[in-house]
């Protein structure tokens, strides 16, 4: 069942989503060589905690921190660890979720560390602007298939492939609520778009084969060819007048 959220539940979350945003801006800065990804979680515990919010990832179906991190050809769920560090020229994708008075945000992004080529910055930039293109698609009366088409679509014509093992969700008072979100499909399908409706969208992309594999940690997703993976993701808030990013503005917003 698809739970439409009322005006105070969104403002909720839109205060769970203003510390994401404030946190990606801080990550951007803090994530460079050298650090070790345990590192980069216990900034953002720490960030999330002095905010008066609550890691959502941390003990989530066991999972052990509070951020994913997911570096070349690992598409999600990248667990930290002491002894990965980042190096020049790898692509870090950071899964961020925090907690507020019982509600959920949730967003993504994947960041280049120093100079990488222009076939992987392309990656990125596709990546990113397919999530735009899903975005664009929350307005009342569309169909939920419109999104995963737009990024599906904007994908594929640059050459790249969609994951099709994970997919967006609904968010709320849980981290993963109805509807599930696809990155593809046909338009025109799936439940009508409606006010109070809030979902994140997060393509997720590789420079080869969608298919995927789980690594023995039972967590971290990569690439089965072991091509270079980028993933992005906000979460959305469906608006008579239109999507409404909840993870773009600063909680002061």
């Amino acid at each position: 069942m698809i739970v439409l959220k009322s005006p105070r539940e969104i403002a909720l979350m839109r205060r769970a989503g203003g510390i994401l945003f404030d946190m990606m801006g801080h990550l951007e800065r803090f994530v460079r060589p050298g650090l070790s990804t345990q590192e980069i979680d216990e900034e953002v515990e720490q960030f999330i905690l002095d905010r008066g919010a609550t890691p959502a990832f941390k003990g989530y179906r066991g999972f052990p921190a509070s951020i994913c991190i997911s570096i070349n050809d690992e598409i999600v769920h990248g667990i930290p660890s002491p002894h990965r560090r980042i190096k020049e020229g790898d692509i870090v994708g950071l899964d961020l979720g925090c907690i507020v008075d019982g509600y959920y945000a949730d967003c993504a992004f994947t960041a280049a560390i120093g100079d990488v080529p222009p076939s992987v910055q392309q990656l990125l930039d596709v990546t990113r602007e397919s999530l735009e293109l899903g975005i664009a698609q929350c307005v009342p009366g569309r169909r939920l298939s419109d999104v995963s088409h737009a990024v599906q679509q904007h994908v594929e014509a640059h050459g790249l492939a969609v994951v099709r093992a994970f997919v967006g969700h609904g968010i709320g008072r849980a981290l993963h609520e109805e509807p599930q979100v696809p990155n593809f499909g046909d338009p025109g399908r799936g439940p009508q778009l409606r006010p109070g409706m809030v979902i994140a969208i997060e393509p997720m992309v590789t420079m080869g084969t969608y298919e995927v594999r789980i690594l023995d940690d039972g967590w971290t997703a990569v690439t089965r060819d072991g091509s270079l993976a980028a993933h992005f993701e906000h979460t959305i808030a469906i608006t008579e007048h239109g999507p409404d990013v909840l993870t773009r503005k600063s909680a002061a917003a």
